[in-house]
């Protein structure tokens, strides 16, 4: 179903917010001028762009605590990247399950990977009509060491990727070998498809 919404209203974002913005660079992307972060940080707007690293979860997560303290209003993250860690992706998810403050999710281009695990984490969950989606498995981080200490990694490694394969299929209601599969396979997604696969709720802009 193709709803049509104001962008800037999706979410009821407030007009103010006192606390300055924690981080230039939150996403991990390239580089908003200042003035402008300043005001999306005004809108209870977090944006999540590029490859999720431990260091741009690290500045999201502060971003998200921000805002969380000043008020219980819906915080929107922005969402616009391609892969990542899947350590970085569970850090801002812990986050994101500990705000009392709900958070509605808005994917404006391209997600997929670390990125959609952060989306299953948001109480909403949109696109605009020319998002796309990208169903891969969050990257592992790269571990050193000896053999025991590398096996041991792995072995946390599935258990964490698991608990986004059982969040994805509380959220979408799909089978956990669908989803599964979907992971293995990289399985690419429209804004219409992911709403009928359950990721996202609706689509925002004109049909």
């Amino acid at each position: 179903m193709n709803l049509r919404h104001d962008p800037m209203r999706w979410g009821q974002p407030q007009p103010h917010t006192p606390e300055p913005w924690p981080s230039a660079h939150p996403g991990g992307g390239p580089g908003l001028p200042g003035w402008l972060e300043e005001r999306l940080f005004d809108q209870r707007i977090v944006m999540i762009r590029g490859p999720l690293t431990n260091e741009a979860a690290s500045s999201i997560a502060a971003a998200l605590l921000t805002l969380d303290a000043a008020g219980p209003a819906p915080v929107q993250m922005h969402l616009a990247g391609d892969g990542g860690e899947l350590a970085a992706a569970l850090a801002v998810i812990d986050v994101v399950d500990a705000m009392a403050a709900p958070v509605h999710a808005l994917v404006t281009s391209l997600a997929g990977g670390a990125v959609v695990a952060v989306l299953s984490a948001a109480e909403k969950r949109a696109a605009y009509r020319h998002a796309r989606f990208r169903l891969t498995e969050p990257h592992a981080t790269g571990v050193t060491g000896t053999a025991d200490e590398v096996t041991r990694a792995a072995g946390q490694h599935l258990r964490e990727l698991e608990e986004v394969v059982l969040r994805l299929v509380e959220v979408t209601g799909q089978s956990r070998s669908r989803i599964e599969d979907d992971l293995s396979a990289g399985r690419n997604l429209s804004a219409q498809e992911a709403v009928e696969y359950g990721l996202i709720d609706e689509i925002v802009g004109k049909a």
